[in-house]
C-alpha cells in the first residue's frame, strides 16, 4: 500500500471507557471520540481516555481502510518512520499519544523501567502486556491536578510533626529518626528512611487503615471548623470520600500536590509514584502500558513490587511552560528520546508550518477547523488524527481558529545524528 495525502493519514481512534473518567458530553475524550469516530456517545458512561497510536491495547486504525491497524500499515511502509527512528526502533512506533478526562483520582502508580518491565512481562504478561518502559508527560487542557514524586525533608518532617496518624502507622521511633535526619545525612541515609515510611503505611494491615483514616478524617472535619485547612488537608478530605478505607489517601501525604494551568506540563520518568486526581490533559509516553498499582484504586495492587521499585527522590517536579518554536506554537521537551510536544493555537485568519522533521508526528485537532496542506490539501476539524510520515513539511492555516498538539520523536534525537 502506498502513502496518502502527500505524507498525511487519518486515523480512527480508540477509546477506554474507566470509573474515574469523566461522564458523556462533559468529557473532551467523548467529544474527540464521537468526533472522530461516529460513534455516539452513551450519556450515562465514563469517558476517561483516548488513545492515537500502535498499542495494541488499543490501536490506531488507518481511515480510508478496512481494519488496517496503523501499525500493520507503517510495517507494510517502514520509510515513514525516517532513518533514524527505524535504526533505533524498528517499526516499532515509539510513543503512544493520549488525552485524558479525569473526574477523580486515579490510582498511585508508578511505571517500570526497562529491565522491571521485561521481568514482568515474562513472569505476568496478562496484567503487564509489553516489555517496554514507560516515561510520560501530561500536558493540561484544562486545571489540571496530580499526586507527583516525593514531598522534600523538610516537608515530611511538617507532616509527621503535625500528623499523628501517620505516627501511629509507622510508630514513634521511626518518626523520630525523620525528625533528626537533616540534609547533611546523605542521599542514601534519607532515601532508605522515605522508602521505609512509604513501605510501612503502604503495608499497614486494612483494619488499621480504616481505624486510622477514621481518626483523622474526624479530626480534619473538627479542625476545619476552627481553621482553614492546608490544600494538601483538603485533598485527603476528598481522596477519602472517592476511596473511603484505602491507604492511599494516607500515602497522600508524602506525595507532592501539583496543580498545572492550561499549557503546563509535568514528566514522570519510571519508578516514580503519581497519580493524576482531577482535569483533562493530552498525555504522551513510550510505547506501553505498564502500571503498577498501590492505592486509590479497585484494581489489581502489587505494593511489593511499587514499594521495591520506586527512586525516593525527593522535591517538587519541574513543570514545563513550553518554549517558544513560532508566534502560536509551544515545544514540550521532556528528557526522553521518545516524544515531545507541541501546542500549537492558531487565531481567525492565521497560517503556520511545521517543517519537515527527520520523524514521524502525530496530529490532533481538539477544537476548530482548517487545513493541513503537504503536497495536497487536507481538511480537518475538531477530533481529527492525523498521522504524518517523515520529512514532510505541513502548512495550517485556519479562518475560524484551530487548537491542535502535535506528537513526535524528541527533536534532541535527531540533533544528536546530524
Amino acid at each position: 500500500m502506498e502513502e496518502v495525502n502527500g505524507g498525511l493519514i487519518k486515523l480512527i481512534c480508540c477509546v477506554k471507557k474507566s470509573d474515574w473518567g469523566r461522564i458523556g458530553r462533559e468529557s473532551t475524550v467523548a467529544r474527540l471520540y464521537y468526533r472522530n469516530t461516529g460513534i455516539n456517545i452513551d450519556q450515562n458512561q465514563p469517558y476517561a481516555e483516548f488513545w492515537m497510536g500502535t498499542h495494541e491495547s488499543g490501536p490506531s486504525y488507518v481511515g480510508d481502510t478496512e481494519n488496517l491497524t496503523l501499525k500493520e500499515w507503517i510495517e507494510r511502509n517502514p520509510s515513514v518512520l525516517g532513518e533514524t527512528v527505524l535504526n533505533k526502533w524498528g517499526t516499532d512506533f515509539p510513543f503512544l499519544f493520549k488525552v485524558l478526562s479525569v473526574a477523580k483520582a486515579l490510582s498511585i502508580q508508578a511505571h517500570p523501567d526497562k529491565d522491571l518491565a521485561t521481568s514482568l512481562h515474562k513472569e505476568q504478561p496478562s496484567a503487564y502486556k509489553d516489555d517496554n518502559h514507560k516515561p510520560e508527560m501530561a500536558l493540561a487542557l484544562t486545571q489540571f491536578e496530580a499526586l507527583c514524586g516525593f514531598v522534600s525533608l523538610e516537608e515530611l518532617k511538617v507532616i509527621v510533626r503535625t500528623t499523628p496518624e501517620i505516627v501511629e502507622v509507622v510508630g514513634n521511633a521511626k518518626a523520630e529518626q525523620v525528625l533528626n535526619l537533616n540534609e547533611d545525612d546523605g542521599k542514601e541515609e534519607i532515601r532508605l528512611l522515605l522508602q521505609s515510611v512509604f513501605t510501612d503505611i503502604m503495608t499497614v494491615c486494612k483494619d488499621v487503615t480504616a481505624e486510622v483514616l477514621a481518626k483523622l478524617i474526624s479530626r480534619l472535619n473538627f479542625e476545619g471548623q476552627a481553621r482553614h485547612l492546608t490544600d494538601k488537608e483538603q485533598l485527603i478530605l476528598q481522596l477519602e470520600k472517592q476511596y473511603p478505607a484505602d491507604v492511599g489517601v494516607l500515602a497522600a501525604y508524602l506525595l507532592n500536590y501539583v496543580k498545572l494551568n492550561p499549557g503546563e506540563a509535568l514528566y514522570l520518568g519510571s519508578n516514580e509514584p503519581h497519580a493524576y486526581l482531577y482535569g483533562e490533559s493530552v498525555e504522551c509516553m513510550a510505547n506501553s502500558d505498564n502500571v503498577i498499582r498501590a492505592g486509590l484504586t479497585p484494581k489489581q495492587r502489587d505494593v511489593k513490587i511499587l514499594c521495591s521499585m520506586l527512586t525516593y527522590k525527593q522535591g517538587f517536579p519541574d513543570i514545563l511552560k513550553g518554549t517558544v518554536v513560532d508566534p502560536y506554537t509551544k515545544r514540550y521537551l521532556p528528557p526522553f528520546d521518545e516524544f515531545e510536544v507541541d501546542r500549537c493555537i492558531l487565531p481567525q485568519n492565521s497560517t503556520t508550518v511545521f517543517p519537515s522533521i527527520p520523524g514521524p508526528s502525530i496530529f490532533l485537532v481538539v477544537e476548530g477547523e482548517g487545513t493541513m496542506t503537504t503536497s495536497l490539501n487536507e481538511v480537518v476539524a475538531e477530533g481529527d488524527v492525523l498521522f504524518a510520515s517523515a520529512n514532510t513539511s505541513i502548512t495550517i492555516a485556519t479562518l475560524s481558529g484551530l487548537h491542535l498538539y502535535r506528537a513526535g520523536v524528541s527533536s534532541r534525537l535527531f540533533e544528536l545524528h546530524k
